[in-house]
């Protein structure tokens, strides 16, 4: 325990902290959904690039692929669909008919650290944009496919989600590469 809180240290040190089971909703979203991302972040310190692009057959994932499409997520959802800002760099001029997984693949090319710290951008990026909302129920600026727009509430979700799904995949790959497994 530190602080009230559960912590698990993970094998770099990095700490994530257990929710807070008295928290209020919107707490409980955002700790949620950092505990995800710290999972993520965890399971591909202190490893090389050769170890980040290892494919464990017959997926084709990767840990690179995984932490640049997280980046893309956290960018697009809340960043474009949600606040209503343009696309950033790469992922404006990424003709995505015709490479419908091109950050997966493009992930190859980049440094541990580059992969690493866009996501750590695009994270805190977004952690800006909810602490500026008026609430969740703010709505969206972009809508769904289906004509709708979505609350803060629903995107936030929806990235706990999308994380907690990767991080499961990024346990695996991890386990593949090193043997290492746990939080």
């Amino acid at each position: 325990m530190q602080g009230g809180k559960l912590c698990h240290h993970c094998h770099t040190g990095r700490v994530r902290t257990d929710p807070n089971p008295r928290g209020s909703e919107f707490s409980l979203l955002v700790e949620y959904l950092d505990y995800q991302r710290e999972t993520v972040l965890s399971k591909t310190e202190g490893l090389i690039h050769a170890q980040l692009v290892f494919r464990h057959p017959p997926s084709e994932l990767t840990l690179a692929g995984l932490l640049y499409h997280l980046s893309l997520v956290e960018e697009n959802w809340m960043e474009v669909r949600f606040s209503g800002r343009p696309d950033r760099e790469p992922w404006a001029t990424v003709d995505w008919g015709a490479d419908p997984n091109w950050e997966f693949r493009t992930a190859e090319d980049l440094e541990p650290e580059q992969l690493r710290n866009r996501y750590r951008e695009a994270c805190e990026r977004t952690r800006q944009i909810v602490a500026a909302a008026a609430g969740l129920d703010q709505m969206s600026a972009q809508t769904l496919r289906n004509g709708q727009h979505f609350s803060l509430r629903w995107v936030l979700l929806h990235l706990i989600e999308e994380t907690a799904r990767h991080a499961g995949h990024a346990d695996f790959l991890r386990e593949a590469i090193d043997g290492s497994v746990g939080e």
